[in-house]
């Protein structure tokens, strides 16, 4: 079962203002004429009063500044890494209202080599974090583990490392430069010629060959993008010490 945060807490912020709203303006006269020994209502007008500030604060910054999310799978590695709990800038492509999610300011638009956080459009209760590959209108072309944009080349050079003895090549997305893995250079997954419609985006995991994205659940539409990924503030997998090391890495 997935809890959704964003509604109990918006829920919570409403009640809690309403309470406060009312004690104000109805409560507070009745409470002059009368002298009563306190009861329920003023107890929940006192949780009301201290909670609201708080949960109204929590709600701003979740839903349009920043809101924490933690990486559950390896797809992408090296970049990011199973146990990394990243923020994601909520307002880098629209300030949208919680719950709904419908945008009402325009901000700025996603770039090629952005990592981003988006919903899944097959069930936009799970959350997938890849990075734009294609914007609308492009033609993405991925064979042998090479992309060609709009006809142009990407450049891919190898690293002359290993990330867990797997080899890390270097890639350059409009000059975004990122480390990728690639299993088995001789073999790449979902080779193939891909349109990106309008209004929609193309996205693929550094970890290339186990990567479920783009290739397999198609372009995701503009109205699914949830922020960009943009710094690690916490490394942490259960029964493991936390990596100190991984705080404040920047998101590339």
């Amino acid at each position: 079962m997935i809890v959704n945060l964003a509604l109990i807490l918006t829920v919570l912020t409403l009640l809690s203002g309403v309470v406060v709203a009312i004690d104000k303006l109805v409560w507070k006269t009745e409470e002059a004429d009368s002298r009563q020994a306190p009861g329920a209502r003023d107890i929940l007008v006192e949780y009301s009063r201290s909670f609201f500030p708080v949960l109204l604060f929590v709600l701003v910054i979740r839903s349009f500044i920043f809101e924490p999310f933690r990486i559950p799978s390896g797809s992408m590695m090296p970049t990011l890494v199973e146990g990394d709990f990243i923020f994601v800038k909520k307002y880098a492509y629209g300030l949208r209202l919680p719950v709904t999610e419908t945008k009402f300011i325009e901000t700025g638009d996603p770039k090629r080599g952005d990592v981003i956080v988006f919903r899944l459009p097959s069930d936009p209760s799970i959350n997938y974090i890849k990075r734009v590959i294609g914007l609308p209108g492009d033609t993405v072309v991925y064979e042998r583990h090479r992309l060609k944009i709009n006809g142009e080349m990407i450049d891919l050079n190898y690293g002359e490392r290993e990330f867990g003895r797997v080899p890390v090549f270097v890639e350059d997305l409009d000059g975004r430069v990122h480390d990728i893995l690639i299993h088995n250079p001789e073999f790449s997954t979902r080779d193939g010629t891909y349109t990106v419609p309008e209004g929609h985006y193309f996205v693929m995991g550094d970890n290339r060959d186990r990567s479920k994205d783009s290739r397999f659940i198609s372009a995701i539409p503009e109205e699914y993008l949830v922020g960009e990924a943009v710094r690690v503030w916490m490394h942490f997998i259960p029964w493991n010490m936390p990596d100190w090391g991984r705080i404040g890495t920047k998101i590339q």
